[in-house]
């Protein structure tokens, strides 16, 4: 089990005069902020642990916070592009560092378009939310074009150690008296993060043969990496419910494909798995992607992985 770093110091606010007051997006991006940040200071988080990245309300409170911020690092406005505008207007003040233009990192194209931009097969554009989110009404009057990766790239640890040693710069560059101990700091995060990849691919070998089915299709790098591939998805990323001819040809997928299990998440919920299992051998498990009932610290995002992993590996792996 790989142990991430002890979680930072509670220094009096008076020791980090010096330290940018960093604002993160989510609780993955936060924790790996934090491993960076160390007992040097602590960031914050805009989204609690376990929201939902694409649709969240701010609050009065996130407001003020913002307006603070010395620093926003964000996944970027494919995968919140309701934050875009509470940024610039909240937040003029703060750099905001967005970790999708990063180098050094493999990005991947979104799966499930067809040629026309729709979805196909209840696989969601991540991130294309200018057709996808009409019931939602966080920011969907953007008027730019989102791109056509997937950005939910936390998800895979390889990608986690570039971002990590770019937070270090980022943070370097405005705080350059520290910029030693982010370094030092980002070193043993990397290398913790090395470990834990190798840890959870030894874990989920042998598994790349099952077929399943993800409740959005929110996960692919983390299947990338570990040799996984789901075989269709109940809803977009949005997570509106499904309709009944979709519901249906899941479940002749269920059978033509021999799908071993059927994921669901907080944001499609468990009663479409529970439906399309119903009659076959399928087993049905919970996973999840940004933190969920995890306490926010430098010690979540390898708990989420690991958690991850071990919901992958549990609902794939053969009848016992």
């Amino acid at each position: 089990m790989i142990r991430f770093l002890a979680a930072f110091s509670l220094l009096p606010s008076v020791a980090l005069a010096e330290v940018p007051r960093v604002m993160t997006d989510i609780a993955p991006i936060h924790s790996l902020t934090a491993q960076v940040m160390g007992d040097l200071g602590q960031p914050d988080v805009l989204l609690p642990p376990g929201a939902d990245p694409h649709d969240y309300a701010l609050r009065p409170s996130d407001a003020e916070r913002l307006s603070t911020a010395d620093l926003v690092i964000w996944v970027g406005e494919s995968l919140t592009p309701w934050l875009e505008e509470p940024l610039e207007t909240l937040a003029p003040q703060a750099p905001r560092f967005e970790l999708l233009e990063v180098d050094g990192w493999e990005k991947l194209e979104a799966r499930g378009k067809d040629d026309h931009g729709h979805e196909d097969h209840g696989h969601d554009d991540h991130g294309h939310d200018d057709h996808g989110h009409d019931d939602h009404d966080h920011g969907h009057n953007h008027a730019h074009d989102h791109g056509d990766y997937d950005p939910h790239a936390w998800l895979d640890p390889v990608v986690a150690q570039s971002w990590v040693s770019a937070i270090a710069g980022e943070l370097s560059a405005l705080d350059p008296d520290n910029a030693a101990t982010y370094a030092a700091n980002a070193k043993a995060t990397i290398a913790a993060l090395a470990a834990l990849e190798a840890e959870l691919a030894a874990q989920l070998a042998g598994l790349s043969d099952r077929a399943y089915i993800l409740p959005h299709d929110g996960y692919q790098y983390f299947e990338a990496r570990f040799g996984l591939t789901a075989q269709a998805a109940i809803s977009g990323i949005d997570a509106r419910t499904p309709g009944p001819a979709q519901i249906a040809a899941l479940r002749e997928e269920m059978a033509a494909q021999n799908v071993v299990c059927v994921f669901s998440d907080a944001e499609i919920g468990d009663r479409w798995a529970t439906v399309i299992i119903e009659g076959t051998s399928a087993k049905t498990a919970a996973i999840d992607g940004v933190g969920a009932g995890l306490a926010a610290g430098p010690a979540l995002y390898g708990q989420m992985l690991e958690r991850l992993a071990a919901q992958f590996a549990g609902c794939l792996g053969p009848n016992t």
